[in-house]
């Protein structure tokens, strides 16, 4: 392992570990007006939402490492200080990244991007039509976190009206991550999909899990079972009774056979392959079984 301190790195090269490290990152696409009324649509991926009631989102339109110049969307916010978020979805990635070039003050990158201004209700910045949600903003404060080239400058939103297309939703009424289909930043070039690589974690809030520390020794030494295997094990409430298990053993020739041979590596890897497939209490009746 390599150890750093930032002042040892060049603004160029302490940019670049932090992206690459703090990743993937949402994408706040800021559109904004100047006083003038001029319209600057830009991405950032300094970005993030904080608080629900008030509903405040924050994100940080950096300081240009390179000359210290600051961009239009901090500018503009200082002058009118009102923003629309738009959120990113697949669909539309290669035009944001588009609209990400640092075109002249007087030029509108709703056009050069290709999107669909559209009215806002409650500020003055234009929505993204394409956008699968809108989220204006007003900016309740704007606080710069340094003067040298890198330094951001945290813009604070909060929400006062929000635009979600009907077409994303699930028949809850809740946002189907499939069906938004957003895309967040890494580093370099890089982005991700986030609907090619969803998995589901139970949150231990719902349940009192009995942890790790309580796993068999034999188990938690695994030499076979994983950091996340044995995490998923600890996130159960109870063991299986021994009624469970020997019914779920003997109904399967392949588990009594296993179970009966002892062989620890085996009984773990089928434990895993089970762990896999999202069958917790199945892993445990072979991990118990053997016991």
């Amino acid at each position: 392992m390599i150890s750093i301190e930032p002042h040892e790195l060049s603004t160029r090269k302490l940019h670049g570990y932090l992206l690459g490290a703090v990743a993937p990152r949402p994408i706040c696409f800021a559109s904004t007006v100047d006083s003038e009324g001029n319209v600057n649509l830009s991405p950032f991926s300094f970005f993030n939402v904080f608080s629900a009631r008030p509903p405040i989102l924050v994100f940080s339109p950096a300081r240009r490492g390179r000359d210290n110049t600051t961009k239009h969307t901090y500018e503009n916010v200082l002058q009118v200080p009102e923003v629309v978020i738009n959120i990113v979805s697949f669909e539309m990635v290669h035009q944001v990244s588009l609209s990400s070039t640092e075109y002249a003050k007087d030029i509108n990158e709703f056009t050069k991007a290709g999107f669909t201004e559209l009215a806002s209700e409650m500020v003055k910045p234009p929505r993204v039509a394409e956008a699968p949600v809108q989220l204006e903003c007003r900016v309740n404060q704007v606080i710069a976190l340094g003067k040298e080239g890198g330094a951001g400058n945290l813009v604070i939103c909060e929400v006062v009206k929000l635009h979600i297309k009907e077409e994303i939703l699930a028949e809850d009424g809740s946002i189907d991550p499939f069906k938004i289909d957003t895309v967040s930043r890494l580093g370099g070039n890089w982005y991700s999909r986030a609907k090619a690589g969803l998995f589901e974690v139970p949150k231990p809030i719902t349940t009192l899990g009995i942890g790790v520390d309580s796993l068999h020794e034999e188990i938690r030494n695994s030499k076979v079972l994983t950091g996340n295997d044995l995490g998923m094990l600890g996130n159960v409430e109870n063991f299986p009774n021994s009624e469970e298990i020997n019914t779920f053993i003997n109904a399967s020739k392949e588990l009594k056979k296993l179970v009966a041979s002892k062989n620890n590596e085996a009984i773990h890897k089928k434990a895993q392959q089970f762990l896999c497939e999202g069958k917790i209490v199945e892993a445990w009746k072979v991990l118990l079984g053997n016991q």
